[in-house]
């Protein structure tokens, strides 16, 4: 059955939102602060909470704390994050930090009758193996990649969690997967970074240094679809205000790039000319996962930023960084 009727107009969901109470989870990390960023011209009343206000990992704490402020909406975005190379080297801090804080947060909004909430997911969720593009339903038919285990776990409790909500207390709880994000707000770190964040500053530094190549993680061959931050935003706005029989969304452009392809682009943004290489003693991770964006489609959004435009909010908010003495972990 298509949802296409139920799409959801700018107008609309602008009125859904109007004198509502907003619980942003993780509103200071890349997607969270996007999202705040996508309220400016709302008439919400966004609730934020650093991680030195409330330990999400507190169940007592979040308790509390909801029960006081009684959000009637809830983005949960707060989680921890990383590359390959993190989640290989810190899988046990990736698996209890993700499911003790969306458990916390998702008991709670059930408890103090949050009317509807949003999670969010990752595409390492699905399958290595899954038919492309991955379909919802493709979520525990087959293993998963090694490297990025325990995180890919910890996030489908989450989304298990949701269902789990929904089926036995009809909770309004929903949950998206996105691909690979960039754009600002990104952590730059040289082990812990995404794909297009990490190639983004070995490029820049290449450049600074003068050198005739930089290096690329894997061979190149691996694909990845990539969507602003700012897109996913709007898809999660457009979700929580959407009358939907659904459960699960997944949320991309529909089409992907070669890490190859990817590197090249970040070259010409950053103004390298130099040499790709690629280091093959690195892990390449999953080969493909492209994800079948359609559902959220029939609900009315669509992707706005394009790739080499946003490439470039994201370089700009790196150089930002390197001249902040403020920096902290996203370097």
């Amino acid at each position: 059955m298509s949802e296409v009727s139920n799409a959801v107009s700018p107008e609309s969901q602008s009125a859904f939102f109007a004198g509502k109470k907003v619980w942003i989870t993780g509103h200071r990390g890349m997607l969270g602060s996007a999202m705040v960023r996508s309220f400016s011209n709302e008439r919400a009343e966004l609730l934020l909470t650093s991680r030195q206000e409330l330990d999400l990992c507190n169940q007592h704490a979040v308790f509390e704390w909801v029960e006081r402020n009684r959000p009637e909406l809830i983005f949960h975005i707060g989680a921890k994050v990383g590359g390959i190379h993190a989640n290989a080297t810190l899988p046990a801090d990736f698996l209890y930090d993700n499911i003790m804080v969306q458990t916390n947060v998702i008991n709670a909004a059930h408890r103090f009758g949050v009317k509807r909430m949003v999670f969010v997911a990752s595409n390492c969720t699905y399958p290595t193996k899954a038919e492309q593009p991955i379909k919802e339903d493709a979520l525990l038919t087959g293993p998963l990649d090694n490297n990025i285990r325990a995180y890919a776990v910890s996030k489908i409790a989450g989304i298990e969690m949701c269902r789990a909500y929904r089926k036995q207390y009809g909770s309004d709880f929903v949950a998206v997967i996105p691909p690979n994000l960039y754009g600002p707000g990104d952590n730059y770190h040289p082990q812990h970074s995404h794909v297009v964040a990490g190639i983004l500053r070995r490029t820049h530094e290449a450049k600074l240094a003068g050198k005739s190549e930089f290096v690329v993680w894997g061979d190149g061959t691996p694909r990845r679809e990539i969507l602003h931050v700012d897109d996913l935003a709007k898809a999660m706005k457009t979700v929580m205000a959407s009358d939907t029989k659904h459960d699960l969304f997944n949320v991309g452009p529909g089409y992907d790039h070669s890490i190859a392809e990817l590197a090249t682009m970040i070259a010409k943004v950053v103004g390298f000319e130099g040499k790709i290489v690629y280091d093959t003693t690195k892990p390449n991770g999953t080969m493909a996962k492209l994800l079948d964006s359609s559902r959220i489609r029939e609900i009315g959004w669509q992707p706005k930023v394009e790739e080499m435009a946003g490439l470039k909010t994201s370089y700009e908010d790196l150089l930002r960084l390197l001249e902040s003495p403020e920096a902290g972990g996203r370097l």
